[in-house]
């Protein structure tokens, strides 16, 4: 049995699921012209799904994507531009947290949510590591000071750029700037195999921290840990990322501490049109 099947009671023939196959696979066979994958097209289906999600009239099924598990569009939960720019616009980055643990259930759903970010060629390959031990998070935090310490030794210049050594002097003085005393730490993560790794995780990074304050949640993109990531295999090894995974991001996740109550202004795009 093919990947599509076809309740022909409902298929109006309008070709609707072929001209939005990615692949180009779907032809309208036969008379009156029902969908069909093409004659050996079934290893080309990346299983995205845009085929029975587009068809109006529910007449497509398909065995990676079932019609069951595709839920209807509720036009009620649709929100307008100002909604919409409001609400990208009250993202901010959440470096103060209460000691209130997260809940696994939260955490959970959040990432059950990241997982319809879009990925290259739908190949769905973003992988998650969860710290919810301050300990062990502390640890790494810890690690990455380290780090910094030992490239400030091997390159002494960069005591007079950057924020290495600014890093290091508030971790002496008691003050965790790598991870902020976050009570969460995800890192997402992707195999090599997938050629828009790094792009794949960073999309499903970003529906997380948008998703995340519905529940309460603020978010911070941990770019001091990442910058030892990229020149620590040991710092890695601590992460949890798995080896052959080339594509890695981490981010902070609590309770947040303090509210914010306006919406900051930013640089005007540069835009060229050509």
């Amino acid at each position: 049995m093919g990947l599509l099947s076809v309740d022909q009671n409902k298929c109006a023939s309008d070709g609707i699921c072929s001209m939005v196959c990615p692949t180009g696979i779907i032809r309208l066979q036969g008379e009156p012209g029902h969908p069909q994958i093409v004659p050996g097209g079934d290893p080309m289906c990346i299983g995205c799904g845009h085929c029975v999600a587009a068809c109006p009239h529910g007449a497509l099924d398909h065995a990676r994507v079932p019609l069951a598990s595709c839920l209807p569009i509720d036009p009620g939960l649709a929100i307008r531009e100002n909604q919409a720019v409001q609400f990208l616009r009250s993202r901010r980055s959440i470096r103060l947290y209460r000691e209130k643990p997260v809940e696994r259930e939260k955490i959970r759903r959040l990432i059950e949510i990241a997982r319809y970010a879009p990925t290259g060629s739908n190949s769905q390959m973003v992988a998650w590591v969860v710290f919810s031990d301050r300990a062990r998070i502390r640890e790494l935090s810890a690690k990455t000071v380290d780090w910094m310490r030992q490239a400030l030794r091997d390159d002494p210049q960069a005591v007079s750029v950057g924020y290495l050594p600014l890093i290091v002097a508030a971790w002496d003085a008691g003050i965790d700037a790598v991870l902020r005393n976050a009570p969460v730490l995800l890192v997402a993560t992707a195999p090599e195999e997938a050629t828009n790794g790094l792009v794949d995780l960073s999309l499903a990074l970003a529906y997380l921290e948008l998703a995340a304050p519905t529940l309460g949640l603020g978010t911070c993109w941990a770019g001091v840990l990442r910058r030892g990531l990229l020149s620590s295999p040991e710092l890695r090894e601590a992460a949890g990322i798995p080896r052959g995974h080339p594509y890695y991001y981490p981010m902070m996740m609590g309770y947040p501490k303090l509210s914010y109550h306006r919406l900051p202004e930013r640089k005007a795009p540069k835009v060229r049109w050509l």
